[in-house]
């Protein structure tokens, strides 16, 4: 890499002429429209449903017995196994039948909802990269201004799903801000992709038991950034209902609110943290996933009467988000997924500050380069877990009172094992269950234990 593109981060090694908050048609238009990134997207989607055929086709050969068939492929290679199996049987006929017959979707013009940050990556990607095509849906995704546009939208079905946040579709199912309504989250969209940004005039305040009377934004009163942000400064010995200010901002406002003094900072989801430092405004405290590594964000998510009544269209759509969220997880994919979710009617931003976000080499506005490529990441595995820590943190904050069924919710919500099957038969490996240990801020996170877990807290509502 050259030492050019090294001393400045922001721009693309083809063009380091444009500066902060640059507006030419490069910056903001350079995305890739229509369909031009399909093939590359279809190509690979074809290779995983014929995997996803052949691995059906042979477990059925073996009945389930799954040890036997590794030692036999061991014994004589795939590649005999292979070219012995499509000597006998019709490979490719069976693959064309299956992809053929297929559960047509009941409904194919579907609304899908998104909030204009790099966190709905798979959601925004899946339509000009030809995702939702493929499973023979007419998606229009609708850019919407906040959470609580994508709440009401959800509620009323203007939206057939949308994205949101992990812990909104746990909420709403709750009856917690809204009236209850069953929703159901079938796939994760990202993990990590949060940052906490503060104003420039606090580069000499890094440490947070110096930000006494700060007032904060987060998206969502349902968000893990008002989670982690109350985790993180209740740590540092702050009562966030007491000790600083918590304010509810849509996303596209932060940067805005920032400069204008509004708020010190705000833990909020990218690009808006690296906007910040784009623009000479803030600079970013800390990654997120600094505090918990691999922690859920957005999700794909969708009312449990649409995925009744039309279960071939919820199906496809699964399929969809879930292909185009493994697409997104490949670090060789990010520069062009950058491109294509650039332009003004996704997140309108310019392609440096969104592939800053994907590729994990940025600037942190404190004049260092850095390298993180994990910065953000994609894995549509809904643990369960996850949700339970989310439920406790509901409880810490006084956001649900007295008993709550962590398990029953979670399983309810969270669509774990149907993820896990959807992800086999399209050819990956999804974790063999679905609750885990979380390690947040050193401490480490027991699902089985979760009220014990709520009350070893010196500072919360519970």
């Amino acid at each position: 890499m050259s030492s050019k593109s090294l001393s400045d981060p922001y721009q693309p090694e083809s063009d380091l002429s444009h500066g902060a908050g640059c507006g030419c048609s490069g910056c903001h238009s350079n995305g890739r429209q229509g369909t031009d990134n399909a093939p590359a997207a279809s190509l690979d989607q074809e290779a995983m449903m014929d995997r996803a055929i052949e691995s059906a086709v042979v477990r059925a050969l073996f009945n389930g017995h799954d040890a036997s068939r590794r030692r036999f492929m061991k014994l004589i290679g795939g590649g005999t196994f292979a070219a012995a199996l499509a000597s006998v049987f019709p490979m490719d006929a069976a693959k064309a039948l299956l992809k053929d017959e297929l559960g047509k979707p009941e409904k194919t013009d579907l609304r899908v909802g998104f909030v204009p940050i790099t966190c709905a990556t798979p959601i925004i990607m899946a339509h000009p990269m030809g995702f939702y095509a493929r499973h023979g849906l007419n998606v229009e995704v609708v850019k919407t201004a906040g959470w609580a546009v994508a709440r009401d939208m959800s509620l009323n079905r203007e939206y057939d799903a949308s994205h949101m946040l992990t812990p909104m579709p746990l909420a709403m199912t709750m009856g917690v801000g809204s009236g209850s309504t069953p929703f159901i989250m079938p796939a994760v969209e990202n993990i990590n992709g949060q940052a906490i940004t503060l104003h420039n005039r606090h580069k000499d305040k890094r440490d947070p038991r110096d930000w006494k009377g700060f007032r904060f934004a987060v998206p969502f009163d349902y968000s893990m950034h008002n989670f982690l942000l109350r985790y993180y400064v209740a740590e540092h010995g702050l009562d966030p209902d007491r000790d600083i200010q918590i304010r509810v901002l849509p996303p596209p406002e932060m940067v805005a609110n920032l400069r204008a003094g509004n708020v010190d900072g705000y833990l909020a989801p990218d690009p808006f943290n690296q906007r910040a430092v784009w623009d000479n405004v803030g600079f970013i405290h800390l990654l997120t996933k600094e505090l918990w590594d691999g922690h859920p964000c957005c999700a794909f998510a969708t009312s449990r009467a649409f995925a009744q009544e039309y279960p071939n269209a919820f199906g496809a759509l699964f399929k969809a988000i879930v292909e185009a969220t493994h697409y997104a997880s490949k670090q060789e994919n990010r520069v062009e997924i950058s491109e294509a979710i650039a332009p003004r009617n996704y997140l309108n931003q310019p392609v440096p500050v969104i592939q800053q976000v994907l590729t994990g080499r940025y600037a942190d506005g404190l004049g260092n380069v850095k390298e993180d490529p994990h910065r953000i990441d994609f894995d549509p595995f809904p643990w369960h877990s996850m949700a339970v820590w989310i439920l406790t943190q509901m409880k810490r904050w006084g956001y649900v009172d007295g008993d709550v069924d962590y398990r029953g919710i979670a399983e309810e919500v969270y669509l774990a094992t149907e993820c896990g099957q959807l992800m086999r038969e399209l050819g990956y490996e999804p974790p063999e269950v679905t609750y885990k240990s979380h390690m947040i801020m050193g401490k480490e996170f027991d699902p089985a234990q979760a009220e014990d877990y709520v009350k070893s807290f010196a500072i919360g509502r519970a």
